[in-house]
């Protein structure tokens, strides 16, 4: 099971998620980095594991103040070839164009964006391979087009289920809406993302077919440790570099 590690990115620096309430993030505040410049919170994480893909939320995008245009250059720079899955609130294809013109960016495009199908089925063409759809839920209300969510064959080979309102809750992943996406899914991969608290969270989570996980405070606060990753994705210790 693969761990991706998150970065929620507001107004150029980094801010922590606290139940998908997004006008009362905070400053992020981290033993891995005195900084919360983006490249700098990215490359603290990539010291600490050596993942092999990194989850951004470009929050100004998403909420409509204008997408961080420089964010994906100036993450690849600090990061080298590690794979960027970018969400910046993308509702057209010309912007999705500028998102993967970036060789290492995967576009992410949130159901929460998008008003009709027919908008995203437009957007996901751009490059199929290279996006990732993220079913957004707040409580139990699915945000986007209902038909999105009930129609499977509509989705992309690989999907996030984002249960904002458990993104650092501390309330753990929501197990049974995971699991219903992978039943649904049938080869595509599952992601889960909210809620995730420790390695126990990570052992549910795979025990029910997830596919990866997206996870943030477990990782600052220490819960999810290099053993723990490397137990999960079945990699051997990094090699000091």
């Amino acid at each position: 099971m693969e761990v991706v590690p998150v970065i929620d990115v507001a107004r150029g620096e980094v801010v922590r998620g606290v139940k998908g309430d997004r006008a009362s993030y905070k400053r992020i505040v981290t033993p891995l980095t005195a900084s919360s410049e983006p490249a700098a919170v990215a490359g603290a994480l990539m010291a600490l594991y050596p993942f092999r893909k990194l989850y951004v939320a470009d929050l100004d995008g998403i909420e409509g103040r204008g997408r961080n245009v420089h964010l994906v250059p100036t993450l690849s720079a600090a990061l080298g070839q590690s794979e960027i899955w970018i969400d910046a609130g993308v509702t057209s294809p010309k912007a999705a164009r500028a998102v993967l013109a970036a060789p290492v960016a995967t576009l992410i495009i949130g159901s929460e964006s998008i008003e009709r199908v027919a908008e995203f089925a437009d957007i996901a063409a751009e490059s199929p391979h290279r996006t990732i759809l993220s079913l957004d839920f707040h409580g139990d209300e699915f945000m986007g087009p209902r038909r999105l969510l009930e129609d499977s064959t509509l989705w992309t080979d690989r999907v996030i289920v984002m249960t904002l309102a458990r993104v650092g809750s501390d309330e753990g992943p929501d197990l049974v809406r995971v699991g219903e996406a992978i039943a649904r899914g049938g080869r595509r991969k599952i992601y889960a993302a909210g809620g995730v608290r420790d390695a126990d969270d990570l052992a549910a989570l795979k025990a029910v077919g997830a596919a990866g996980v997206l996870v943030a405070s477990a990782l600052h606060s220490g819960r999810i440790t290099p053993a723990h990753l490397r137990k999960f994705e079945g990699r051997g210790k990094r090699t000091p570099v």
